[in-house]
């Protein structure tokens, strides 16, 4: 199977919560889309400093991290950032790469928003068996 890759959109949840209590207005709320490599061997959703510049998503830890061949680095955590594919939406933390680096949609944000990758059609697509609404598991 190859890379698989889907448009998502990032917006400051941050921004979300003051539109709500009419402190900023709606269109003040910075979001942007972008192309995500799904990656379900990364733990968490991963962007570069680029996009953290763009959104203003305050820094709330550093935390250290694994990269596929095996360095370990220290970056910041950021959030929270809501995260919408198709007609699903989960909010989360990320992880800042360094530079431009890839965007990387790791295995939480993909089960909260119960999405799967189809292997023929090398696609992101919404769990077929929950297609209005994101089911969880549990137990």
């Amino acid at each position: 199977m190859g890379l698989v890759y889907a448009e998502i959109r990032l917006i400051n949840g941050e921004d979300i919560a003051l539109a709500r209590r009419n402190i900023i207005p709606k269109d003040e709320i910075k979001e942007m889309t972008v192309q995500a490599l799904v990656d379900t061997g990364s733990y968490m959703l991963c962007i570069n400093e680029n996009i953290q510049e763009q959104l203003q998503l305050p820094i709330l830890e550093k935390r250290k991290g694994q990269l596929a061949d095996g360095t370990i680095i220290e970056r910041e955590i950021v959030g929270p950032v809501e995260l919408k594919f198709k007609n699903r939406r989960t909010l989360c933390n990320a992880m800042v790469l360094p530079g431009d680096s890839e965007v990387l949609l790791g295995a939480i944000p993909l089960e909260d928003m119960d999405v799967l990758i189809h292997p023929q059609r090398q696609e992101l697509i919404v769990n077929p068996d929950h297609p209005y609404f994101a089911q969880m598991k549990l137990k």
